[in-house]
């Protein structure tokens, strides 16, 4: 009992403690919200990778190396039919899409990605990732009349305003064909033009569909599918001209970071809007290669918050791509998604048995983004040795107080022993101070970290106004939130290594105090 007594009378009056008692609070502190919020950007970045990205991919060693695709994946089904949730072939080739926006064209380099729309939802997220909340509901290619979020679907009412959004669609298209309706008659009886000064989202935007009033006679050479035909029953067939107000080139969909900047203030500004044409630049098949254009439509943006894929990704229908490349029915890739609760790696096993190495390539999603999520995982470990090692510094800190404490105790230490304590009872004295100092430190640490994490962004927010300036930039981590997850494995982890340093910092000390000999410690003063 007297053991107890005295590590509270020395945790109560020893103020020289609360330094290494403070050590320890925010060095547990620290662990945990730094891993919370490690995990927490962890988790979206993987959630939103598999979200792109399939269970399992089988690839052909090329560009459109799979021929049969069908043939490709009945025996897929045959090998691993069981644990199938979902199938779906695509081609992948580079291109470089050009638009004209303020007067001026724009070219960026993409991939240009050919899906099918009836089965390409079934293996991934990319619906959930659409504008239109139609196209989230059953994909097409087709131009909406209206019904584009002007709002992050996603992140709800959090999200600031899509500015222009609202002015996307059939009918945008509508009045861009009647401007250059007029602005061509004017041309013809010599009339002067007046420019106007854009003074909104919707006239800057313009230019893109203006600029594509010469594409009718490049489509029909090139594309004459996407042409309205007719036929004359009394004559040779006949091509009705191609009327933007009414018609549209074959539909694709861009990631929105192709088409949109953030301001200062976060709103998205669109400088390409659905309805706007757009011309893609790929290379051809054969021997002799060189690149194609070809006139599209957009008719709807993708956003998978994903940096790396909103700004490169263009989906279009896989026979559109098939018939501009004149591949016929070969693929790329075929996208495999997977029952609930069966493991990627058992199936790619499977799939490398039967198809040869040297044609055909089989991964999971974490094989194709394996050097990313290394890195995420060394980082993560880096940094919790660099946080871990202030707990450490606080242990120096304790066994540094500790020394000093025994010397300055040494005649108490004499007169307890003299009064028949024992030398384990002195070491568990000095040992049960430790201790102490360790519970006190590591839960003050808990309960300070485990509430800083619940209020992060509400911190935030208040450090946002305090400074005026933002502290987490939606712009650059594409997160309206900051994610956090709390391990309870990992919080007590923390907490368990805080009170092992501190108690470990204390056994030297102790030892000391324990040997030291009655007559000795009383003839110390």
């Amino acid at each position: 009992m007297y053991k107890l007594l005295l590590c509270w009378r020395y945790l109560r009056t020893r103020y020289i403690a609360l330094a290494s008692i403070i050590s320890v609070t925010l060095g547990v502190a620290t662990m945990i919200v730094v891993n919370a919020v490690m995990s927490g950007f962890s988790h979206e970045m993987e959630d939103r990778m598999h979200g792109v990205l399939s269970d399992v991919v089988l690839e052909g060693h090329g560009m459109e190396n799979i021929e049969n695709p069908q043939f490709v994946m009945d025996t897929i089904r045959m090998l691993a039919g069981n644990s199938i949730a979902g199938m779906t072939p695509t081609v992948h080739v580079p291109g470089i899409l050009t638009f004209r926006a303020n007067g001026q064209d724009h070219s960026q380099q993409i991939m240009f990605i050919g899906i099918d729309e009836a089965t390409y939802a079934s293996v991934s997220d990319f619906s959930k990732y659409l504008n239109h909340s139609d196209n989230r509901e059953h994909l097409s290619f087709k131009l909406r009349e209206d019904g584009y979020d002007v709002r992050d679907h996603q992140l709800q009412d959090k999200a600031p305003l899509r500015l222009g959004m609202e002015q996307a669609g059939w009918q945008r298209r509508r009045l861009a064909a009647e401007r250059q309706k007029a602005w061509e008659e004017q041309q013809s009886h010599e009339m002067p033009i007046r420019e106007s000064t854009p003074d909104s989202a919707e006239n800057q935007n313009q230019d893109s569909i203006n600029h594509r009033a010469d594409a009718e006679s490049q489509n029909l050479q090139k594309h004459p599918a996407t042409a309205a035909a007719k036929q004359d029953p009394f004559g040779p067939q006949q091509y009705v001209p191609f009327d933007p107000a009414k018609e549209q080139h074959p539909g694709v969909i861009p990631g929105i970071a192709l088409a949109s900047g953030r301001d200062h203030e976060g709103n998205d500004h669109f400088f390409l809007l659905p309805g706007d044409d757009v011309r893609i630049t790929i290379p051809t098949a054969g021997t002799q290669i060189k690149g194609q254009d070809w006139p599209f439509t957009v008719v709807d943006f993708y956003e998978s918050k994903m940096s790396e894929y909103d700004s490169s990704f263009v989906f279009v229908p896989i026979k559109e791509l098939q018939e501009m490349r004149g591949i016929g029915t070969n693929v790329s890739a075929i996208q495999i998604k997977l029952k609930p609760g069966i493991d990627p790696d058992t199936v790619r096993d499977q799939l490398r048995s039967k198809f040869p190495p040297e044609l055909f390539g089989v991964y999971t999603w974490r094989d194709k983004q394996g050097a990313l999520l290394a890195a995420v995982q060394m980082e993560r470990a880096v940094l919790n040795i660099l946080l871990f090692m202030i707990i450490a510094v606080a242990g120096f800190g304790i066994l540094a107080i500790f020394f000093m404490i025994v010397v300055e105790k040494t005649r108490d230490v004499g007169i307890l022993k003299s009064l028949g304590a024992s030398s384990r009872g002195i070491l568990g004295i000095f040992l049960g101070y430790g201790l102490s100092l360790g519970l006190v430190g590591a839960g003050v640490g808990m309960a300070i970290g485990l509430l800083f994490v619940h209020y992060i962004n509400q911190i935030r927010d208040a450090l946002e106004w305090v400074t005026g300036q933002p502290v987490f930039d939606p712009a650059i981590y594409y997160f309206y939130e900051i994610p956090t997850i709390i391990d309870p494995v990992t919080v007590t982890w923390i907490v368990v290594g805080a009170l092992s340093i501190a108690v470990l910092a204390s056994v030297l000390p102790a030892l000391r105090a324990a040997r030291l000999h009655p007559v000795e410690a009383l003839r110390y003063e």
